[in-house]
């Protein structure tokens, strides 16, 4: 996975890097910004919220079920090996996640069973699409308190998989297919991005 980092650290490195050439600028920038997100991921408190890995196409067909993974968007196979490489990086880095949950959508619980062995299925995590905009901003409201509940506890992080419309309605900001970001609670009752987790 390659770590995206937020706009005061790349300050930082273009302030440190400056007597680098050029060419070497994006690898100290990746090295710095995986620093960033496995240091956090360390520290506790947080959770790494992942968008399932690559499923081609934008919706799910009309009249899909969640029981049925054949009547829903799927992982394909480049999807998987990204999937497995998410769990890769997690164990290169030796980091062991407290809990990890999924969306009951079968991408997502794919995506957590290839890079984690498995997790468990949790209906805040589920996309808005299945739900109606009242589920889905109780949804939403459960996801901070178990943000504010992570942050309390301090030690250890949480891993949760689920959709781009679960994410950007969060934290009002997008991801890719697989990649992940670094949430804490910032204590008043907002979702701060820590630092963002791309692929390779």
């Amino acid at each position: 996975m390659i770590p995206r980092m937020n706009p005061t650290s790349r300050r930082a490195l273009l302030r440190t890097g400056l007597a680098l050439p050029l060419s070497a600028l994006p690898a100290l920038a990746s090295a710095q910004a995986a620093d960033v997100a496995a240091s956090a991921l360390r520290e506790g408190g947080v959770v790494i919220a992942l968008r399932h890995a690559l499923a081609p196409g934008t919706f799910d067909p009309p009249g899909f079920t969640l029981d049925d993974c054949r009547s829903q968007r799927n992982l394909n196979d480049e999807g998987r090996a990204q999937a497995q490489r998410i769990g890769l990086w997690f164990q290169r880095q030796d980091l062991k996640p407290t809990r990890v949950r999924t969306s009951p959508w079968c991408r997502c619980r794919e995506t957590a069973k290839l890079a984690f062995g498995g997790a468990e299925a949790w209906p805040a995590l589920g996309s808005p699409r299945g739900y109606t905009e009242q589920t889905h901003a109780e949804h939403l409201g459960l996801l901070r308190d178990a943000l504010a509940g992570v942050a309390r506890q301090r030690a250890g992080f949480e891993v949760w998989v689920t959709h781009m419309f679960v994410l950007s309605a969060l934290v009002q900001e997008n991801a890719s297919s697989g990649e992940g970001l670094v949430l804490r609670a910032d204590g008043r009752g907002g979702v701060q991005v820590v630092a963002r987790v791309a692929p390779a």
